[in-house]
């Protein structure tokens, strides 16, 4: 049977680009197959590359491959996710901080018992530790402290690592994903993060406050305290985040509503937002109105405009002042799959789709002033993205001294994945747009993750195949799922019951705990919005440092 494939894996062997997608070509259909509601989606390319590498030694893509899809991926998830991570490092970076370090303990302390208890060397402790909790930067960290060991002239313990982390690697990518498929299927509670469009007031009994849902509503005044008053004020009064669209004034007129209109009895009202912020408006102003004033657009019209002008994203809705510039009000931003209501501090990005209100005229100079292009939103500033990367890759490098004689780097995915966090928050510098339009960045995440799993999974398959013959293999396959289930479970239950986590976020965090791209993949393909990015982005930091740190212990 050998003799009959030889030609195909010598082809494959001396044709690295034919061996790539040889494994992509494999590996993508079996992603797609379900079982019981569950698939493996881009992750199984790893799984096909572990399977073709184990064939042949020479099947191994160069080291560059999945070099640069980590690099990518990181990147492109950290532009996206700034602006969530530093406004949950605001509120609740105590608490990431705290889950990260309770769950790698969990990891950590079954990795120590698999040298204290069951007789492996120290080497192959770490290299379990790095491989159940998928993180090359630990394994590399491990080594440093091997070779200043002396270890370097022993070829045995300088391996050790290596194998091991191998070992436990496949089951540390698969058991978080696992983990995430409980998220979705035992924590099916209202989640506020989740946002879906719906798009009039729910038939009675059905929706539900709270639900996450965005709909337009028509609001009768019918307070008398109302009257003279704002509607910014009478929103603040209601503690109500929606986005008021018209009034339609008892004689008749129409008008827009602004933060500073000012309302009479008997005025109709529009509001956009989640149906217990539109309930919470329709208490303070009166009472629900079944006329769709929404739908008359004899005068105010409405329209999705792509956000595709450079010099339009990474500013503010209150920089921006459409309402002054147009007499336009944006209600609705949709950016990938998910709706929410803006405020004047949400920040505008490329290929964002915004839902403009204003007169009928005005549409075509609002719709220039923002760019409305579907060809410009598919392109992005290579210049800014290769600075990026560069910068990345450059703190990367940096060691960084520690207490106790350590010296860590963040490495190919520390380093861009920070860097990448910092520019998405900042927007802009001056003319230099740093985000990318988010179909864009969905295409480069995708590629990247392509890359790194076929690169990854071919260098270890022939490691993993030849290790599976010694007799410590099956022991250190199940004391690394151990560590890995330990973690994932930790954050699991620590995250929802202790640390009350809504569960878009924490999928993200399970996968950003393991620094997962694959199961950060799959936790995507759950959600329709970007929450498990924010997820993964808020805890991933934390992560790296700590078992870079682990590692070097447990290696000493």
């Amino acid at each position: 049977m050998r003799e009959l494939l030889q030609p195909l894996l010598n082809a494959l062997a001396d044709t690295p680009l034919l061996l790539l997608f040889a494994v992509v070509a494999v590996g993508y259909p079996l992603g797609r197959l379900r079982v019981r509601g569950v698939s493996l989606g881009i992750a199984a390319i790893l799984f096909a590359g572990l399977g073709i590498g184990a064939l042949d030694a020479r099947l191994r893509l160069p080291e560059v491959i999945h070099l640069l899809g980590l690099c990518l991926f990181v990147y492109s998830v950290g532009l996206s996710s700034g602006p969530g991570f530093f406004s949950s490092l605001k509120r609740h970076g105590a608490r990431n901080a705290a889950l990260v370090g309770l769950a790698l303990s969990g990891g950590a302390l079954v990795s120590w018992a698999s040298h204290a208890w069951f007789g492996l060397d120290v080497a192959s402790a770490a290299g379990l530790f790095a491989g159940s909790l998928t993180n090359t930067p630990a394994l590399a960290a491990a080594l440093d402290v091997l070779q200043q060991g002396g270890a370097t002239a022993n070829e045995r313990l300088q391996s050790a690592p290596v194998v091991a982390y191998s070992i436990a690697y496949p089951l540390g990518v698969l058991l978080p994903i696992l983990a995430i498929a409980l998220v979705s299927r035992f924590f099916r509670t209202a989640d506020p993060y989740d946002v879906r469009t719906s798009h009039q007031w729910p038939a009675a009994g059905k929706g539900r406050a709270g639900s996450g849902t965005l709909m337009v509503g028509t609001v009768r005044v019918t307070r008398a305290d109302v009257v003279g008053r704002s509607i910014a004020q009478l929103r603040r009064d209601a503690e109500s985040r929606v986005q008021t669209g018209r009034v339609k004034r008892v004689d008749g007129r129409v008008e827009l509503a602004t933060d500073d209109l000012t309302l009479n009895l008997q005025d109709l009202v529009t509001a956009v937002g989640e149906a217990a912020d539109v309930e919470r408006l329709v208490e303070r102003l009166g009472e629900r109105s079944t006329e769709a004033i929404n739908l008359d657009r004899r005068e105010l019209d409405v329209r999705r405009i792509f956000v595709s002008n450079a010099d339009v994203a990474g500013h503010s809705l209150r920089e921006l002042n459409l309402t002054q510039q147009f007499g336009a009000i944006i209600t609705a931003i949709r950016r990938g799959d998910a709706d929410w209501v803006p405020t004047g501090d949400t920040v505008l990005q490329l290929g964002d789709r915004v839902r403009v209100l204003t007169r009928r005229e005005l549409l075509p100079a609002v719709g220039k002033f923002l760019g409305d292009s579907y060809k410009a939103v598919s392109e992005f500033d290579v210049l800014t993205f290769s600075f990026g990367i560069v910068l990345g890759i450059a703190v990367g490098l940096i060691p960084l001294p520690l207490p106790g004689g350590l010296t860590i780097r963040l490495g190919l995915a520390g380093g861009p994945l920070v860097v990448a966090m910092i520019l998405g928050a900042r927007g802009r510098t001056g003319p230099l747009v740093w985000g990318i339009p988010y179909s864009v960045s969905l295409t480069i995440r995708e590629m990247g993750l392509l890359l790194f799993f076929a690169g990854i999974g071919t260098r270890s398959g022939f490691a993993l195949w030849d290790a599976l013959h010694e007799p410590t293999t099956f022991t250190m396959l199940a004391l690394g799922a151990a560590s890995t289930t330990a973690t994932a479970l930790i954050v699991l239950l620590a995250g929802r019951f202790l640390f009350q986590v809504p569960p878009g976020l924490l999928t993200g965090m399970i996968a950003g705990v393991h620094t997962q791209p694959a199961a950060l993949s799959v936790a995507i393909e759950q959600r329709l919005d970007d929450t498990p990015n924010v997820g993964y982005a808020s805890v991933f930091p934390v992560a790296t440092v700590l078992k870079l740190i682990i590692a070097q212990v447990l290696a000493r």
